[in-house]
């Protein structure tokens, strides 16, 4: 038997993939993995401090080694990072599940995530980084998605009982 997530969570920074995939978990009853804590368990530093010390493109390798163990590995919610689904390895190998595009506006993504430090491709002028890299993103985001959601203004209970309702439709 092929072991696969049940859903694949992608969007940007603020979208509410950590958020969603949690509660969406926990409703379900299975397992949340974000890919991003992959990174960091296996590396041992932050993803920061990898963007720092190695660089974008390392991190990106490490990146997409996670996602690809993940999605032959992981029976539960996946969530990647934003940039995860922009690497051709990750995007092939997400063709076949069930992908979510949680979308959402810069004001909501703002409010949610403050755009601190901590993302560090969003450290320099983050609100106008943000906006280049979603138009960057947009379409490949919904080229890979098999459905899309909206996160902006809802609460999170409304964004899972959309998103399981989804996945049921899938499995019917």
């Amino acid at each position: 038997m092929v072991t696969r997530p049940r859903v694949v969570l992608i969007g940007p920074p603020g979208s509410g993939k950590t958020t969603a995939g949690e509660a969406l978990a926990e409703r379900l009853g299975i397992a949340f993995l974000d890919s991003d804590q992959l990174v960091e368990q296996s590396a041992g530093r932050t993803i920061s401090e990898i963007f720092v010390e190695d660089g974008e493109p390392v991190f990106r390798r490490m990146e997409a080694d996670a996602v690809r163990r993940a999605l032959e590995t992981h029976d539960g919610v996946l969530a990647l990072g934003g940039g995860a689904p922009m690497q051709k390895p990750v995007a092939e190998a997400l063709h076949g599940h069930v992908v979510v595009f949680l979308d959402v506006t810069i004001t909501d993504a703002a409010r949610r995530v403050g755009f601190d430090g901590t993302r560090p491709l969003l450290a320099v002028n983050p609100r106008a980084t943000w906006t280049r890299l979603m138009q960057e993103r947009r379409p490949t985001y919904e080229r890979l998605a098999t459905h899309r959601v909206d996160t902006g203004g809802r609460d999170v209970k409304v964004v899972v009982d959309e998103v399981a309702a989804l996945i049921e439709s899938e499995s019917r």
